[in-house]
């Protein structure tokens, strides 16, 4: 997925079962990256590019994240699009849904503590092995050395969508241009997917994202946001650690 992943287990069980809990999430990811590379001339995302493979005729996963991104086009007034670079993309939603996936596996194998983070977007559960929530400090987006916030969760998931790393990465769909306005954008919720689509359609609007972030609050998805210009903005529950 053109990205590194790290997972932190922290249940008190056998070093054996620890280590084939990891070595089976780590085939799931990689069954992901083959299936939905835009990189891998031979993935099913790839294959449908060229209609070489009917979306009808693709695997039960790929089926499921393309019906999840019409939803989210819907929900997001059209700003979340798996077209909108012109070819079909649905990575602005297959990493997010593939940990939180990979977060529901472990817990059915009896992992009620884990950590994951698939380059910034990350699922936790349970307890830091220290005790206490996961704590997690989300990067200033000029500064690297420094965090504008440190959250603390015990079950939930943290996405970060920003122009400060990847650049031009995300695309306006109404202007078929590079997303302005917003610098970073971080999205606090129970689900990965959701979080990390939200993250990213709230930087595709630019700053009328503001808004739209703070009704998502409703539904239990806080938020924190970087402007351009440098401004700050959270929603009230933001779980920031004091």
């Amino acid at each position: 997925m053109g990205t590194t992943v790290s997972i932190e287990l922290a249940d008190d069980r056998p070093d054996a079962e620890l280590r084939s809990l990891i070595d089976e999430t780590c085939a799931w990811l990689h069954e992901v990256d083959q299936r939905f590379s835009t990189y891998k001339p031979g993935s099913e995302v790839m294959r449908v590019r060229r209609r070489e493979l009917a979306v009808d005729d693709a695997s039960a996963d790929l089926r499921w994240v393309l019906g999840a991104c019409a939803d989210l086009w819907r929900d997001t007034d059209g700003y979340f699009d798996a077209y909108a670079g012109g070819l079909l993309d649905p990575s602005g939603y297959v990493k997010g849904w593939s940990v939180e996936v990979a977060s529901a596996r472990l817990l059915e194998r009896g992992s009620t503590s884990h950590y994951i983070n698939a380059g910034g977007d990350i699922r936790m559960r349970g307890e830091h092995p220290d005790g206490g929530p996961w704590r997690v400090g989300i990067r200033h987006p000029w500064e690297a050395d420094k965090v504008s916030w440190v959250l603390a969760l015990h079950d939930g998931a943290i996405a970060t969508s920003g122009t400060y790393e990847r650049g031009d990465h995300v695309i306006n769909p109404r202007t078929r241009t590079p997303a302005r306005g917003l610098r970073s954008v971080t999205v606090v919720g129970a689900d990965l997917a959701l979080a990390d689509a939200y993250a990213t359609a709230a930087l595709a609007m630019g700053e009328s994202g503001l808004p739209w972030l703070a009704k998502r609050a409703a539904d239990g998805y806080e938020s924190a946001v970087v402007t351009d210009d440098g401004r700050a903005f959270t929603t009230t529950n933001l779980p920031a650690a004091v």
